[in-house]
């Protein structure tokens, strides 16, 4: 091959139609748009072997906005592929068209040749094409907009998915809350007001024994019994007069079996009542609760608690059968005024025990029981001392 009148080696050179097809080859293989360089004048385009073309590069920014750019070589061009090249084409000028490759010319050759004045043309160092700054985002970047769209149906999918697995909320009618009150009330046993108000009375309770001491067995005996109520939690506890009277040793008996000793420390004749303070008491002592008689009236609902023939505690239920009773004791002819009457069964000891109404509250303590014949056992009438004549004789107001 002659480039201007010189022979090149095969393999070598290029035409500039071949450097132009070349080049376009370049611009299909890489993404941005390459425009090739103007040869010049007289002068082809050359390529060397591993020296990428020069050429002028455009840009495009991810803005749209269009940068020029000459990209400067990779790699400059080697001094001993220089001087071959050179040393070439002195060479064809002389020789003329050659088949093979022409032999390397040597550094001073090259030189003599510069010396003697002839014309020797360098080949024009290529320009490496830079590749593009504008590389391609990741997968998320460029499906961004689609994953956020499925993420949020998969989000309203499972939504959906949860609410339609719930069970439907009921709302309550009036008449469905009716239907269940009854129903419970048909198939559900509930506790009686009575029942209600020993359970609320029946740790205030105590079992009150008169005892005295028998010669013969050098032991103390029982000599009677009665019922009393704890109206303060230190330990003082109200009763009948006729319980203790005439003992000469009295024991109180708690909810829980505790035993404790007494003494009497008040009493009121008048009103057949008498204070003891035990000495002994148990941790969980409760004190009952007492309710004045001033709104009590005949036929309300009330129980009468304590320990008949010493059997107990016993409950017994009735109501007010009257207020403002006077009763004559039989046995003293003492007389008794303001008692409240009840038909609640009493007997013999009962006496010093709580009267109380559904509430569970004190309103008086069971003094007597009349009885026309001389069996002193129940018939139907009943009496007890208002509470607050009881408080009396306490010394404390009990409200």
């Amino acid at each position: 091959m002659y480039v201007n009148g010189r022979r090149t080696p095969p393999g070598l050179f290029a035409t500039h139609q071949q450097s132009e097809r070349m080049i376009g080859e370049t611009e299909h293989r890489t993404k941005p748009a390459v425009q090739p360089v103007p040869a010049s004048p007289g002068l082809p385009r050359i390529l060397l072997p591993g020296v990428p073309i020069m050429k002028k590069v455009a840009l495009y920014s991810r803005s749209n906005r269009k940068m020029d750019r000459s990209a400067t070589p990779r790699s400059a061009v080697p001094p001993s592929l220089v001087q071959r090249a050179a040393s070439t084409t002195d060479q064809g000028a002389h020789h003329g068209p050659a088949s093979g490759p022409a032999p390397a010319s040597s550094p001073s050759d090259f030189n003599s040749r510069k010396a003697t004045g002839r014309s020797t043309r360098v080949p024009v160092a290529p320009v490496v094409p830079v590749p593009s700054l504008d590389r391609r985002p990741s997968f998320l970047a460029r499906h961004d907009r689609t994953i956020s769209v499925f993420a949020a149906l998969l989000l309203i999918a499972l939504l959906m998915g949860y609410a339609a697995v719930q069970p439907p909320s009921v709302v309550l009618t009036q008449k469905d809350i009716d239907a269940s009150v009854t129903h419970t009330l048909d198939h559900t046993v509930l506790p009686s007001p009575e029942a209600r108000a020993y359970r609320q009375l029946r740790r205030s309770v105590v079992r009150v024994r008169q005892l005295g001491h028998d010669k013969l067995s050098d032991k103390d005996q029982v000599k009677g019994v009665g019922t009393g109520v704890v109206i303060v939690d230190k330990g003082v506890i109200l009763t009948s007069l006729h319980v203790v009277a005439g003992s000469e040793k009295v024991q109180v008996v708690f909810d829980d079996g505790t035993v404790s000793e007494a003494i009497v420390t008040r009493t009121q004749p008048e009103n057949d009542l008498a204070v003891l303070q035990a000495k002994t008491l148990p941790d969980d002592l409760v004190a009952a609760t007492m309710r004045s008689t001033q709104y009590l009236a005949p036929g309300d609902r009330v129980i009468a608690v304590g320990y008949p023939f010493d059997i107990g505690p016993s409950v017994s239920a009735g109501v007010v059968s009257g207020l403002g009773r006077e009763y004559r004791s039989p046995d003293r002819g003492q007389v008794l005024s303001n008692l409240i009457q009840f038909d609640a069964a009493a007997n013999p000891g009962n006496s010093g025990g709580p009267l109380a109404t559904m509430d569970g509250e004190v309103v008086g303590i069971v003094t007597a029981i009349l009885n026309p014949t001389d069996q002193g056992v129940f018939i139907g009438i009943g009496f007890a001392v208002p509470i607050e004549n009881a408080a009396a004789a306490a010394g404390t107001s009990p409200f």
